[in-house]
């Protein structure tokens, strides 16, 4: 008994452990591991690397049977039935072309998934911070309404002692309804919030999330990440590789508008004549042949390659189009990251400053019993500056994941 209890507090241990040491990074992971929407990325790279023997493939021999109805007499006797097999080829490299268009298609859809992937990535970040915003004002509120009863505690006793006004005592009271109600507001946010989340988990709406008690502001240099911006993007990439296969499917268009080239062998049954005795009397005919095709219908052949390089000129503007949404995207992003920086510390500035008055106005207060109103003025004022710095923290961790996304971080 007292082993299995040892065991069972071990394995809370290791739960509580596991649990505490979660970390966003460890989501992303999860994320990667779990999410319908990146697996479903995936299998279709998967499908797409099936295409590429299908391309490299010849087409299917055709075999064909016939029988003579009425016997075609010849010199060694009625032919009865005819064998044919044939076998296509086309024109030179065109295979080859077609299988280096489905790997660099294939490719492209690899691109495809790594840039969903950062993305899922993004999104599991902009929904991970507002928790810890949720969960700073949940303290903050609770601290506010812990200060609120200990400020009307006050406030009765200055009042039953004849030194203050029982509306102070009105006052905190009304604050405390207004504290109790926020409170209340904010808890059941968190459901709503905590369900977003683990939907990109794929994970149970209840299921607890592990948020950072606080976050440091890192100092960031100057442009950051910037020269990975357009250097290595997968959604770059993936045009550029849909650029190239289109190229190669002009390819393809040109071969295939040449001859085709077949083999084949025809074999013959022919019966025996009974009429007459001779050499070869009702031997099978074997007889080789050769196949061309004439593809002298052009105006197929010239729409496909007209088809191929409109689409390498679509591809081109739209990796000019993505590359200045990029830069255009990171420009916003590097602005808000250096605009909440500066909120942050303007904030920090405001709390400090709004603590030594609050600290000054309540020992006037404590003294005369009187101006308590800007006691409760100035602690409102306290706590909207460290609800506005945890939103601006939030904020800037935001635009940090943002432009992370938009450089491709490699996590």
């Amino acid at each position: 008994m007292k082993k299995n209890i040892i065991l069972l507090l071990t394995l809370l241990a290791c739960s509580f452990y596991k649990l505490q040491a979660q970390s966003l990074e460890d989501y992303f992971e999860l994320a990667a591991e779990n999410n319908p929407g990146l697996q479903a990325k995936y299998k279709m790279f998967e499908s797409a690397l099936q295409k590429i023997p299908q391309a490299n493939a010849l087409q299917d021999p055709t075999l064909s049977f016939g029988y003579f109805i009425s016997p075609v007499e010849t010199r060694v006797g009625p032919q009865r039935a005819k064998f044919s097999l044939t076998q296509m080829f086309p024109w030179f490299g065109t295979l080859k072309s077609k299988g280096d268009a489905a790997a660099l298609l294939a490719e492209a859809k690899y691109q495809a998934f790594l840039d969903a992937r950062n993305q899922l990535y993004y999104q599991v970040a902009a929904s991970y911070y507002p928790l810890y915003e949720l969960k700073k004002w949940i303290v903050l509120e609770q601290e506010n309404r812990e200060i609120l009863e200990s400020y009307k505690t006050i406030s009765t006793k200055q009042f039953e002692n004849g030194n203050g006004a029982m509306v102070d005592v009105l006052r905190v009271d009304i604050m405390l309804k207004d504290a109790t109600t926020n409170l209340q507001i904010l808890t059941e946010k968190k459901r709503p919030l905590v369900a977003a989340f683990n939907a990109l988990l794929d994970r149970d709406e209840t299921e607890e999330v592990v948020v950072h008690d606080s976050l440091v502001i890192k100092p960031l240099l100057n442009n950051y990440r910037r020269d990975s911006l357009l250097g290595d993007n997968p959604a770059l990439n993936e045009i550029d590789l849909k650029l190239k296969a289109s190229r190669e499917m002009e390819q393809v268009a040109i071969k295939q508008g040449m001859p085709k080239f077949g083999i084949g062998l025809d074999y013959v049954v022919v019966g025996t004549r009974s009429d007459v005795e001779m050499t070869d009397n009702g031997k099978d005919i074997l007889m080789p042949m050769v196949s061309m095709s004439i593809p002298i219908f052009r105006s197929k052949y010239k729409a496909s390659v007209k088809e191929a390089q409109f689409m390498q000129e679509s591809y081109q503007l739209q990796k000019q189009d993505y590359a200045n949404s990029l830069i255009s995207s990171y420009a916003m992003a590097e602005f808000e990251l250096n605009q909440q920086q500066q909120l942050i510390g303007l904030y920090d500035q405001q709390i400090a400053e709004s603590q030594q008055a609050l600290n000054l106005l309540y020992t006037a207060y404590g003294n005369s019993g009187k101006e308590f109103e800007e006691v409760l003025r100035m602690q409102q004022k306290l706590l909207k500056y460290q609800k506005m710095k945890a939103t601006a923290i939030t904020k800037y961790y935001t635009a940090l994941a943002k432009i992370d996304y938009i450089t491709a971080k490699d996590y």
